[in-house]
């Protein structure tokens, strides 16, 4: 059980580490991926939307 506990800590201790290597990103960069993230979901949104009702004509059209 020893050894388990010293794998822990060293596992959080490395991950620590890791962590004050990563470079976080400004509140502009931030503001600015979040944008991109929001325009691209509502552009993908749109595009099955509009897709969804061309599907739903050509069926009407058939029935």
């Amino acid at each position: 059980m020893k050894n388990g506990f010293k794998s822990l800590f060293s596992f959080f201790t490395e991950s620590w580490t890791e962590l004050k290597k990563v470079r976080w990103p400004s509140r502009k960069e931030l503001t600015n991926y979040t944008m991109i993230v929001l325009g691209t979901i509502i552009v993908v949104a749109l595009y099955f939307w509009v897709l969804d009702i061309g599907i739903s004509a050509v069926i009407e059209a058939i029935i």
